[in-house]
């Protein structure tokens, strides 16, 4: 069915693809920034570690205007790796899919529209002071969402915050998820050990300790968050209380998913996690285990294939590099679903690969 995996609670997963058959989504991208993603050999998104505050509004604008203007070219790992943004646009494109943005907190302002819910740009996690006005931010998102699921079937969420997967494990760990060595990463080889040490700071400096705060989301954020999650859950409970949701991401989406179970449970049983092939199978990490822990909800990835690829960019994604961002699985998975199987993976790998061609300015 459809070029999709169901990853975890597969009878939930079908029936949940099932709802989706040839209904309308709406795409929304959130994007944010925080310090954390500057710290050395964590995040890959950006060739240099400095240029992470530029990656989010780059990736809303390649989505947008199919390039991106606050920089020349298209963000790239240090090993020049292009953006999984790419892969969200040709698929977004190819289904006539429209997208809007919404930011949770940016350094840099995107040249396109897009929702501001009143965030700020994340703090260095090891300070214990991550994310200001996170309970604000929950209620302008959840107030968006309600709006947004009254003008689409359902939504796909996905997001752009490079060291996302720290903050992820900060928030999963101060909750009480036992996710040490199971988030993912985007790089080939997954820092877990400075990821880990990272977490543990942040909660040390905030006087927190494992799952001391698995009743208190909204201070396990601000402690050891990223602006991106109030945005994002916010967005979550106010649309998933009318439609069905798929969160579009990688194991970031299970430290929102602890989030909102925490806030708002009932809304979960309209809500799914979309990812890639790439995550589901990364045997660095394991998003099943960390799900599991948290929620009764289905896992579905898009079995993207980039082997066949005639660049080494994109064959890269094969090896380990990058894996998910941008709600790369998720916008995949809803073009196959929206024109019921009609966008199949070869396609999108022409698709991927013309895009690639122009903005990469290769032959």
């Amino acid at each position: 069915m459809f070029d999709t995996l169901l990853v975890h609670n597969e009878l939930k997963g079908e029936a949940f693809l099932d709802e989706l058959r040839g209904k309308k989504p709406l795409f929304v991208c959130t994007i944010a920034t925080t310090e954390t993603g500057k710290i050395p050999q964590i995040s890959a998104a950006g060739k240099y570690p400095e240029f992470t505050d530029y990656t989010p509004p780059a990736d809303a604008e390649l989505l947008l205007l199919g390039k991106c203007k606050c920089i020349a070219g298209v963000p790239v790992t240090p090993e020049g790796i292009p953006t999984p943004a790419l892969i969200t646009m040709s698929a977004l494109r190819l289904a006539d899919i429209p997208v809007l943005v919404a930011s949770g907190g940016l350094k840099v302002t995107p040249h396109v529209p897009f929702l501001e819910l009143g965030g700020h740009p994340g703090n260095d996690i090891r300070t214990g002071k991550a994310v200001n006005n996170v309970e604000e931010v929950i209620q302008r998102a959840k107030l968006a969402g309600e709006h947004l699921a009254k003008a689409a079937d359902y939504l796909v969420i996905g997001e752009s915050i490079p060291g996302g997967t720290t903050t992820a494990l900060g928030v999963l760990m101060a909750m009480g998820v036992n996710a040490e060595g199971k988030v993912s990463s985007s790089m080939p080889v997954n820092p877990h050990g400075l990821k880990v040490d990272t977490v543990r700071a942040g909660l040390a400096a905030a006087g927190e300790r494992f799952g001391s705060l698995a009743e208190n989301p909204v201070r396990a954020i601000s402690c050891v968050g990223d602006p991106m999650m109030p945005a994002f859950a916010g967005l979550v409970i106010g649309a998933a209380a009318q439609v069905p949701v798929l969160m579009a991401g990688g194991t970031q989406m299970t430290a929102v998913l602890a989030v909102v179970n925490a806030l708002e449970p009932d809304v979960l049983c309209n809500v799914a996690i979309g990812t890639t092939k790439w995550v589901a199978r990364d045997v660095s990490a394991d998003i099943k285990g960390i799900v599991a822990q948290i929620a009764d909800v289905p896992v579905l990835a898009a079995d993207l294939d980039f082997g066949s690829s005639r660049f080494s960019g994109l064959k890269a994604y094969e090896q380990g590099v990058v894996k998910e961002g941008v709600g790369a699985g998720g916008a995949a998975i809803a073009a196959m679903v929206k024109l019921e199987g009609a966008v199949t993976k070869a396609m999108l790998l022409k698709e991927v690969e013309r895009n690639y061609a122009v903005l990469m300015g290769t032959k």
